[in-house]
């Protein structure tokens, strides 16, 4: 069973349980309010669902359906609780695969040991800061998962842990000139159903073609801890066994992409404190010194419009997994042992 904690906290809290559809309600519902006066005013929502998309997100939503009917429910109920069409909600959940670039940064850090820790800053739409919620969902059929939502998305695109002891972070790729055939955030949130490492790495490499993430996998009792890079149709894995840090552009896949300052300075940054011997991963993502734009992100002026909204850290043991998260601007955590 999980061991919670959960002091004072503008970080929204869920737990929802049932079928995929209840799921999708219930987190329609709760961001329900953000959405509507916060997201869709924004020019991206705009972009996003302009009706010039409107053939490959149908094209998208279907081949959802033929391949993750399970998704495709939880996608229904996540519309129905916005209160939203259908095809306007699965368009937001497809803003990677329709455009290059889109305002979802992240970095992550990988620190091996006996006690392998994953850390990772959850880098955002300034708008939502204070919106987002952690949920605790138990899908009847699959394993139980805690994960970072943002308002009107699927789960498991941000950062995550399901009962079967996986650990899942996940960095937008600002991948270009990519026809896609399955949306990356269904395939995010495919990946928090597999009960182990090789089952994770088998769905990832298997993809159609999509836009890109970064993936860092780790599962409780085993040694391996993987960066996985995904899109395009293509598919690296590198197992980690020194300290690691990714941003948001690909350092494996060899495919056109776009590198902004922000990742490029983030990347050499943290490389650079990695290098001196920083080990301690809240001093490490929370760093806002070095000649470029900083790791910890919290400018109006970010000229990715994105701003850190939650860092989290894993703590992997044989036993299970340890976790905690915290916001910006506030001494409260919530943090918890392992999922039952």
């Amino acid at each position: 069973m999980t061991t919670l904690e959960n002091t004072p906290s503008r970080l929204g809290w869920l737990e929802a349980a049932g079928g995929h559809r209840e799921i999708g309600l219930a987190l329609g519902r709760q961001g329900r309010r953000a959405v509507h006066e916060r997201l869709m005013a924004t020019p991206l929502w705009q972009e996003v669902t302009a009706v010039r998309h409107v053939p490959l997100v149908r094209h998208l939503l279907a081949a959802t359906t033929e391949r993750f009917p399970w998704v495709a429910e939880e996608l229904t109920g996540l519309a129905e609780g916005l209160g939203l069409p259908l095809e306007m909600v699965a368009a937001w959940n497809c803003r990677g695969d329709l455009l290059a670039s889109v305002p979802d940064g992240c970095t992550t850090l990988v620190l091996p040991g006996k006690a392998p820790q994953i850390a990772h800053n959850e880098d955002g739409l300034p708008c939502l800061d204070g919106a987002c919620f952690l949920a605790q969902l138990r899908p009847a059929g699959q394993p139980a998962l805690l994960t970072f939502c943002y308002p009107g998305s699927l789960p498991g695109h941000t950062f995550s842990l399901n009962a079967a002891g996986l650990v899942v972070t996940i960095n937008n790729l600002r991948l270009t000139g990519v026809t896609p055939e399955l949306p990356r955030m269904v395939l995010s949130r495919a990946l928090l159903a597999q009960r182990d490492l090789a089952a994770a790495l088998a769905l990832l490499e298997a993809t159609p073609r999509g836009a890109g993430f970064h993936y860092t996998l780790a599962q409780a009792g085993h040694a391996e801890l993987l960066s996985v890079e995904v899109g395009g149709g293509g598919f690296s894995c590198r197992r980690l066994s020194a300290p690691a840090l990714h941003a948001n552009h690909g350092l494996d896949l060899d495919l056109p992409q776009v590198i902004t300052d922000s990742s490029w300075d983030r990347q050499c940054r943290g490389e650079a404190l990695i290098a001196a011997g920083e080990r301690d991963p809240l001093a490490l993502l929370r760093d806002t010194g070095g000649p470029g734009l900083p790791i910890y992100r919290r400018e109006p002026d970010d000229p990715d419009q994105e701003n850190t909204l939650a860092t989290a850290l894993f703590y992997l043991t044989p036993e299970g997994v340890a976790w905690q998260v915290a916001v910006p601007g506030e001494a409260g955590i919530r943090r918890g042992v392992g999922l039952g």
